[in-house]
């Protein structure tokens, strides 16, 4: 049985865990590795692949041309102008979240790669988590009848054992802001159930992050409209002391009344729905772990899962390219508003 080959490109707390779940798989096989830093600066030692300090350096190599598909797990910033990059190599990519940090920027990304004939995966893992699953599944039954409104709160730590002085987090250029860093999961999984959305009014403030961040939001609230009826807002703090508070989601419909709560989103709080009974769900991956902090749900297995059956005509992309675009966009907007 033929390999799908990898190189993953950014080998910080994610790259790794992509550089992991593409050895655990069967179907597939890691060729290469890139970083800026020393190998032995990384912790990949365990990796016995050819290792690059440039992506240039490794386009051009022998290795390259064995690899099928490119991971960019680099800083926010780089996933564009290396995505082009790796197309112009006619590889598949795989971009950690965000696609780019302006939709400009992703509709490039996607062009380029529509004119070479070569995939584009987006990584929004929490789509496979049991919940995640569940209330897709609720929402497009129609058992829940017309939304009425949309309640998303992400209250998450991030203070200066994130926000360190030799990091890329905290830098307008490569990170973004929170909302691209840290809860463009959730606004992902808003926009996979329920649309785009319009009418954005957001306020915006700095609770305790002024001497940690470029960029000058630690909190927000974010109130909207959905293109296809109902109303939304979306409340997020990186401000929570010590530790992570929440990650949920309430909606309010015809038909009843969900929660989807917890710290990353992982188990449902409340299901009161007109004739209906709630299922059993299986357990959800916990969040990443990165020692002082944490993240959203370790599903990244899911994802080379995915790349590995669509290479294979198996089955059809879980987050395409243009749901990676649509997710940029709203944020810009809700930026922007």
């Amino acid at each position: 049985m033929s390999k799908i080959k990898f190189a993953v490109i950014g080998c910080g707390h994610i790259g790794k865990r992509h550089a992991e779940m593409v050895t655990r798989n069967e179907e597939s096989e890691l060729i290469a590795l890139v970083d800026v830093k020393e190998k032995s600066q990384l912790g990949i030692e365990n990796y016995q692949v050819p290792f690059f300090n440039h992506i240039d350096d490794f386009l051009k190599s022998d290795v390259a041309n064995q690899v099928d598909v490119v991971n960019i797990a680099t800083p926010n910033g780089f996933h564009a102008e290396y995505a082009l990059k790796c197309l112009d190599a006619r590889k598949h990519i795989v971009i950690e979240k965000p696609v780019a940090l302006r939709k400009q920027d992703a509709e490039n990304v996607i062009y380029k790669a529509l004119r070479v004939h070569k995939q584009v995966f987006a990584v929004m893992q929490n789509r496979y988590s049991p919940p995640s699953v569940w209330i897709k599944e609720l929402v497009e039954s129609g058992k829940l009848g017309k939304i009425f409104m949309v309640q998303l709160n992400c209250y998450w730590n991030r203070d200066d054992r994130y926000y360190k002085p030799d990091s890329w987090h905290g830098n307008k250029e490569l990170d973004g802001g929170t909302l691209f860093t840290q809860f463009s999961h959730f606004i992902d999984l808003m926009y996979w159930l329920f649309g785009d959305v319009h009418h954005i009014n957001s306020r915006f403030i700095n609770f305790n992050h002024s001497q940690l961040t470029q960029f000058k939001e630690d909190s927000g609230v974010i109130n909207f409209e959905f293109v296809n009826g109902g109303i939304g807002c979306l409340n997020f703090s990186t401000s929570i002391w010590d530790k992570n508070l929440e990650s949920s989601m309430t909606i309010i419909a015809e038909n009843g009344s969900v929660k989807i709560g917890g710290q990353y989103m992982d188990k449902v709080d409340v299901c009161h729905v007109k004739d209906y009974e709630m299922p059993e769900l299986a357990p959800t991956n916990p969040g990443n772990d990165y020692g002082a902090y944490k993240g959203s749900a370790a599903n990244h297995h899911y994802v080379i899962e995915n790349v590995v059956d669509v290479l294979k005509n198996r089955a059809t992309i879980t987050t395409n390219a243009l749901e990676g675009l649509k997710v940029v966009d709203i944020i810009e907007r809700m930026y922007q508003a």
